[in-house]
This record gives structure tokens, C-alpha cells and sequence, in this order.
């Protein structure tokens, strides 16, 4: 096998097609943690979770670089064409800060998203409810055959 192989999960089900990063952490509300040196976390949203709110539109932060978080906080908010969504801290520790490149490429956030799209970096411990990305695959099994049960019951 590869080495870029091995560094990724193929996932492929119904029209849905990822590449998951295997080092990465994931929560149940579809987001990433890649880890950092000094205990710190790069954070994103998963493909699926950038194909359901759209092309990306615009983003912002509430929290300031340096202030106390908790998993669960709300740091930000997100829009895209579908649906504008709240940012939620997936860690507790401190906020280090929204990704600068955004300003000027907001898109990257789906153009890219494991990689030059990533959202914040938090310094902490990451939420409990954080997966390894082969627990992440059942996950997305599960919620993309609710999806398609709900389409077929419509």
C-alpha cells in the first residue's frame, strides 16, 4: 500500500465519496480534529458535513484568540448557499484562532476540507464523544441511511 494510501480511509456510500484522514479525531456533529504539536487541535468539518450546508459563503468567530473554551460552546457561525450553521468549540482549553486564509478563500472550506480548510485551532482536550475515524465510517453509514430512508418515505 501507498503512503498516501495509508494515510486515508476510502469512504463510499449511496452518491457520498470521502477520503477520511485516519489520524484525525471526529464528532457526531461532523467535524475533525487533526492533532498539533503542545496538545493543540486543528479543527474542520468533514465533506459530508460541507456538502450539506453548500458552497461556503461567509464565516465568524465570537470567541478572541486566548479565551477559555468548552466543548459545546458556541464559537462561531458559518454560511453557506443551503443553510448557515452555528461553530461549535469541540474541545475545552483555550481558542487559539480562526484560519487567516479563510478571509480571502472562504471556499476552501469545501474546496478543501481536511486540508487548506480548516476552520480554528483550539489548545486542550478534545470532547469526549471524539472517534477514531472507524467508528466515524459507521456513523456516516448510519446517518446517510436515515437520509435516504427519510427521501424514499417522502
Amino acid at each position: 500500500m501507498d503512503n498516501a494510501r495509508a494515510k486515508t480511509l476510502l469512504y463510499k456510500r449511496a452518491q457520498f465519496v470521502a477520503a477520511l484522514p485516519v489520524k484525525c479525531l471526529y464528532t457526531p456533529s461532523h467535524a475533525w480534529l487533526l492533532p498539533r504539536p503542545g496538545k493543540r487541535w486543528r479543527v474542520g468539518l468533514t465533506k459530508f458535513a460541507t456538502r450539506m450546508l453548500g458552497e461556503m459563503v461567509d464565516h465568524g468567530f465570537n470567541a478572541a484568540p486566548g479565551a477559555a473554551v468548552q466543548a459545546g460552546q458556541i464559537i462561531g457561525w458559518i454560511e453557506g448557499f443551503k443553510a448557515i450553521s452555528d461553530l461549535y468549540c469541540v474541545a475545552e482549553g483555550r481558542f487559539l484562532g480562526g484560519n487567516p486564509a479563510l478571509k480571502e478563500a472562504v471556499n476552501l472550506v469545501t474546496q478543501d476540507p481536511h486540508g487548506k480548510g480548516w476552520l480554528y485551532e483550539v489548545a486542550g482536550q478534545p470532547e469526549e464523544r471524539c472517534m477514531e475515524v472507524k467508528a466515524y465510517r459507521d456513523l456516516l453509514d448510519q446517518t446517510i441511511d436515515r437520509l435516504a430512508a427519510a427521501r424514499k418515505g417522502a
